[in-house]
C-alpha cells in the first residue's frame, strides 16, 4: 500500500485561538504545533495565515488555516450541510452518549444518536460551522463480512442506475440488529 496513514486533514477556521479552545474544550485535543507565515510556502503566494495542530488521537492530527486576508469563510452552496463532516471515532457507546450530554450542558446543539446498523452517531458543529460526527462502532464482524461481499455490487448498480441499490436493505429494515436489538 502507498499509503501509511493521514498525516493530517486541514480545514479553515474563522479564528485560531478560539478553535484550539473550543476543541481542547469540547473534544479534549491537545493543540501540538502553530505555523505562521506570510508567504505560502507551496505557491509563494504573499497571504499571511496561522496554520494550527490538534492530535485527534492515535497519530491523527487535525489541522486548521486562519486566513485573515481571504474573503469570509463560507460554505459549498450546492452541497448540502449534512455532507461535507468529519466523523471521528469514539471508544463506546456509552462514551458518546456522555459526550452528547455534556455537549448539550454547553449549550451545543446535538442530533442523535442516529443508528447506522454498524455504528451510532451524534452530529453537531464546531465555530466555525464544519460539521461534526462522532461515532461508536456496533458493527459485528458478520455484518462487516456481509457488506464487503456487496460493496462492488452496490458499485456498479449505483454507478448504472444512480438508485440506491438493496444489497445491505437488511442494514435499514431491522432483518440484521447488532446483538441486544
Amino acid at each position: 500500500m502507498l499509503i501509511k496513514k493521514v498525516h493530517h486533514v486541514a480545514y479553515r477556521c474563522i479564528d485560531a485561538k478560539q478553535t484550539v479552545e473550543w476543541y481542547q474544550k469540547h473534544l479534549y485535543m491537545e493543540f501540538v504545533l502553530a505555523i505562521a507565515e506570510d508567504e505560502v510556502p507551496s505557491t509563494k503566494a504573499p497571504d499571511p495565515y496561522m496554520h494550527i495542530f490538534l492530535d485527534a488521537g492515535q497519530g491523527n492530527i487535525l489541522a486548521f488555516f486562519e486566513l485573515p486576508s481571504q474573503a469570509p469563510m463560507d460554505r459549498d452552496r450546492n452541497t448540502p450541510p449534512w455532507v461535507q463532516h468529519l466523523a471521528l471515532e469514539v471508544d463506546s457507546l456509552e462514551t458518546l452518549l456522555a459526550t452528547k450530554q455534556r455537549l448539550q450542558a454547553a449549550g451545543i446543539e446535538v442530533l442523535g444518536p442516529t443508528d447506522h446498523t454498524i455504528f451510532q452517531s451524534i452530529y453537531f458543529f464546531d465555530p466555525n460551522g464544519h460539521r461534526l460526527e462522532l461515532a461508536a462502532n456496533t458493527a459485528t464482524p458478520e455484518m462487516m463480512r456481509k457488506l464487503d461481499d456487496v460493496k462492488w455490487a452496490m458499485l456498479d448498480e449505483w454507478s448504472k442506475t444512480k438508485r440506491a441499490p438493496k444489497h445491505a436493505a437488511w442494514m435499514h429494515d431491522g432483518s440484521m440488529g447488532a446483538p441486544g436489538r
